[in-house]
């Protein structure tokens, strides 16, 4: 059975106008590709300010907040883009963010980390730990209640979700409450069945991985691989936050997430998943009015919203 036929029919039509990605080749295409500004809600106030990363030079990162604002500190979330570790730019998850705020009346800080190849790791899990330091020493500024601080992201962002929860369960803070690594991409070695198995150019696929991972390591491209880089690879998820997760079935990361999410129940953190049949990687974007894909965006979204007004 080839990979189309097992397509859910209303995700069908977005495979077939999705624009082939070839990585390396086309990173530099891909990066220019100008993704349609998304629709500004009067709800939702957007700021753009620097802030410093990790090697003392500054970053941007966008904030979301509700407008008008009363007074009352919010719980927050730290929103990491995805894109391979190679693509993407907060401005390209506006909506997203945007819905996180409407649904769990939070703030939402998301990082302009650096991308590889050019800052391979560990520039971007160093950069999202730096975001993740300064909002809690700007609280009293941001008006935010520390005691219910999220982390979330998709792909690339799932994975540095995962990284940040770790980096801050070693380095002894800042505290978490709550993890949300969706479909995360976080084992650099491709050798489960899953990561075989997607190999169609029109979706992200084995090539494009291999082609991501290869960049975003660098020189760290060996056996004896970070956690922070790959958190599949820790040797204890013991002592993380809850987790919501959720992967599609013809995601490559659909393996890599089912282990991560066996882990962490054996390790006795309360993890909430979601198999999507039919699904391939990022497939709620791809198709947004889609049933399944509507579904799949609101399990997370309300999720967030449970998990910070508890």
């Amino acid at each position: 059975m080839n990979f189309i036929s097992r397509v859910a029919p209303e995700l069908k039509q977005g495979v077939t106008h999705l624009p082939p990605l070839h990585l390396p080749e086309d990173l530099a295409k891909a990066r220019q590709t100008v993704i349609p500004p998304a629709e500004r809600s009067e709800s939702v106030r957007i700021m753009a300010r620097h802030i410093p990363r990790a090697d003392s030079q500054e970053m941007l990162i966008k904030i979301y907040e509700p407008t008008p604002r009363d007074g009352k500190k919010l719980p927050a979330l730290l929103w990491s883009h995805g894109g391979g570790y190679v693509l993407g730019h907060p401005s390209g998850e506006d909506g997203l963010c945007q819905s996180f705020v409407q649904a769990a009346n939070c703030v939402v800080i998301s990082p302009d980390y650096r991308l590889a190849p050019e800052h391979p790791f560990p520039a971007a899990i160093e950069d999202c730990y730096a975001a993740l330091v300064w909002m809690t020493s700007a609280a009293d500024e941001l008006n935010i209640d520390l005691s219910r601080l999220a982390i979330g992201g998709a792909s690339a962002g799932g994975g540095l979700t995962a990284a940040l929860a770790l980096m801050a369960r070693d380095r002894g803070g800042p505290a978490i409450c709550f993890q949300m690594p969706l479909y995360p991409m976080i084992d650099n070695l491709n050798v489960t069945p899953s990561s075989h198995e997607i190999t169609d150019p029109a979706v992200w696929n084995r090539d494009n991985n291999l082609a991501a991972w290869k960049m975003y390591l660098g020189d760290h491209d060996h056996d004896d691989i970070s956690p922070y880089a790959a958190p599949s690879r820790a040797k204890s998820l013991a002592g993380l936050p809850p987790v919501y997760t959720c992967v599609g079935q013809l995601d490559p990361f659909r393996d890599e997430t089912l282990d991560y999410v066996a882990r962490l129940a054996q390790a006795g953190i309360d993890v909430e998943f979601q198999l999507y049949p039919g699904c391939y990687h990022g497939f709620e974007h791809v198709v947004p009015t889609a049933e399944i894909s509507q579904r799949a965006k609101n399990g997370y979204i309300h999720a967030l919203a449970r998990a910070l007004n508890r």
